[in-house]
């Protein structure tokens, strides 16, 4: 099978000369299995093995006590503990004492694991400080609209800049196409891969289904599972809104304090980001309400009817957070910025405004605020081009 090399594959394959253990998450059916059978190729040695800990099987294996029997699970698959061997395991979350025995087979054997699950595993402390300084964690998005180029075999060039980023008419033309299938669909692999739009509708319906019966059930102590999907679905509705927690738990049925727990839940398990207000003052910023996006456009797509400009916004969420910190700027009903970057390089942070059509006012009313908040630039990303204005990023090459 080829496999479409994703960009962070590079640093996956600089953590393999790392002693840690390497852990992958990320949500379900981002690419994780994928990622780390491409990194078992890279591999040299034959002293290597693939474990899906979805398998009953293998999952009892790991649930033993007794830790000679798991060593001899292993070597009855091939692998000689007392050589170095890489050993990766797939959806650790299904195993509570997973770090206990991870734990002892780093320490005792030259064995290095490569492990994946879901993030939602944290919420059960499966991490304890059994493995502290013993592991180094990568994070998995869904596919950026680069990478989603790359899966469709579309050749483009790569513009790490944000002034190389200005609407270019041609690539325009030829990639709008491409750009609003991303902004209905979202950046999932399967997704991406599939032809027709009826069939990416039911995998997106199908990753949903399995979130919610396998991964908040196996996972969350949630008792309120239709409450659950009526939340994600007023939620896709709010998109690039701020949360009122009060109102929204009227509307579910829930204490705030349960709302509380359950969006706290959906955020770590990579389906939802609350954006915090950018302000100066710390204690400010806690008392302010928070904006909601989605890490993946389609998934927000079959929950709701989500208006082309929140589907916009959400994806140019979902393109914009790899670069750094997001939050946004309000200022009471004077106006709002709808992100404010600090990137990961330590450069001045930046003002984007996102439009459907933008205009040149818009880049006039951005830049006066960006001089008003000491910040370092201010960019008008737009989706469509206005007649006579091209002075804007294009969100397709975010």
């Amino acid at each position: 099978m080829t496999i479409v090399q994703r960009t962070l594959f590079p640093a996956l394959l600089r953590a393999l000369d790392d002693q840690r253990v390497l852990v992958l998450t990320g949500m379900r059916r981002v690419g994780k299995t994928t990622a780390v059978r491409w990194l078992l190729d890279q591999v040299p040695s034959s002293n290597k093995l693939y474990l899906d800990l979805e398998r009953l099987d293998q999952r009892a294996a790991f649930s033993e006590r007794n830790y000679d029997l798991i060593l001899d699970f292993l070597r009855n698959r091939g692998i000689d503990p007392t050589q170095p061997a890489t050993i990766a395991l797939d959806e650790i979350q299904y195993v509570p004492n997973i770090p206990s025995v991870v734990k002892y087979l780093h320490d005792a054997y030259p064995i290095k694991f490569i492990l994946t699950g879901s993030s939602s595993y944290y919420l059960k402390n499966y991490f304890t400080e059994s493995l502290a300084g013993r592991k180094v964690v990568f994070e998995m998005f869904p596919l950026s609209f680069a990478e989603f180029l790359d899966f469709k075999g579309v050749a483009y060039r790569p513009r790490p800049e944000f002034t190389d980023k200005r609407f270019d008419a041609y690539e325009y033309e030829r990639l709008k196409g491409f750009y609003e299938e991303y902004l209905l669909y979202g950046g999932l692999p399967d997704v991406a891969l599939a032809p027709a739009p009826s069939t990416k509708r039911e995998i997106l319906q199908d990753i949903l289904s399995s979130y919610i019966n396998i991964d908040v059930r196996a996972l969350a102590d949630f008792q309120k599972i239709a409450e659950l999907q009526q939340l994600l679905r007023v939620l896709a509705a709010r998109i690039g809104n701020r949360l009122d927690n009060v109102k929204l738990a009227t509307i579910i049925g829930f204490s705030r304090p349960t709302l509380l727990q359950y969006l706290e839940f959906l955020e770590k398990t990579y389906i939802i980001r609350r954006l915090p207000a950018y302000t100066d003052n710390p204690d400010r910023a806690t008392a302010l309400s928070k904006k909601v996006y989605f890490y993946d456009n389609g998934l927000a797509s079959v929950l709701a009817q989500v208006g082309e400009g929140a589907l916009f916004e959400n994806a140019v969420f979902c393109q914009l957070h790899p670069y750094g910190a997001l939050s946004y700027l309000a200022r009471g009903n004077d106006y709002e910025v709808d992100f404010i970057l600090q990137p990961h390089s330590g450069a001045p942070r930046v003002a984007l405004e996102v439009k459907t059509h933008p205009v040149p006012a818009d880049k006039q009313k951005l830049e006066r605020i960006a001089v008003a908040h000491n910040l370092g630039h201010a960019y008008v990303i737009g989706r469509l081009p206005t007649p006579g204005f091209t002075d804007f990023l294009w969100g397709g090459h975010l």
